[in-house]
């Protein structure tokens, strides 16, 4: 069975170009979409995939119907593979039930992966630079220098550790790692901050037991 998808990325674009070329193509059945090829979520292309069965056939228009990007076009083709599903695409002229057909998508395969390889050696690259700078790669620290001596200040005068956490707007776990991390760095004088540590309400209130 030839199973048509059809896509257009706003309610404005019409969709009876891609519809009248699928009927054309012999599709019994068509689901379509009016999303961004960018969308993350493409309900139409889903209904789609959860219909076809092995020895069906997938048809599209335009490969770019499908994704945007040559990885994701080549996992999808692949999974159809694995159930047993050909791939056509009208216009590009490609079908992967003939060898030429497989041939192209061996060949879209093999730039994927070095597509992925050229991004990973470019990252890898600029990180080497960065470190190189005395920069480091990855998130930016939620706590820096400035924020860390006041944390201290703060806790040194008797200020709750949620309210230390509170008023530096980071959480309690982040304000214990690091300055546990700088007291292990600087060597020096800090009350070891742990969830131990903290005061209970209970301990707060509990009634003296010294004899009148």
């Amino acid at each position: 069975m030839l199973v048509g998808y059809a896509r257009v990325s706003t309610e404005e674009q019409r969709l009876d170009l891609q519809l009248d070329a699928l009927k054309g193509a012999g599709c019994e059945k068509v689901f379509s979409d009016q999303v961004s090829g960018a969308a993350a979520t493409k309900a139409g292309l889903d209904e789609a995939l959860a219909y076809v069965r092995s020895g069906d056939v997938l048809v599209v228009w335009k490969l770019d119907r499908l994704g945007r990007t040559v990885k994701g076009l080549v996992e999808l083709v692949d999974g159809l593979k694995e159930r047993g599903v050909q791939f056509k695409s009208v216009t590009d002229g490609i079908d992967t039930s003939t060898s030429a057909g497989k041939f192209f998508f061996h060949v879209m395969a093999a730039m994927a992966e070095m597509e992925r390889d050229l991004i990973r050696e470019r990252t890898n690259a600029g990180l080497a630079a960065a470190r190189a700078r005395g920069r480091l790669g990855g998130r930016k620290p939620k706590m820096n220098a400035a924020k860390l001596d006041a944390a201290k200040k703060l806790l040194r005068a008797g200020t709750p550790v949620s309210e230390v956490a509170k008023t530096l707007g980071v959480g309690r776990a982040t304000l214990y790692r690091n300055l546990n991390a700088n007291k292990q760095a600087e060597r020096v004088e800090l009350p070891q901050v742990t969830e131990d540590f903290l005061p209970t309400r209970a301990s707060q209130h509990q009634p003296s037991r010294e004899p009148l």
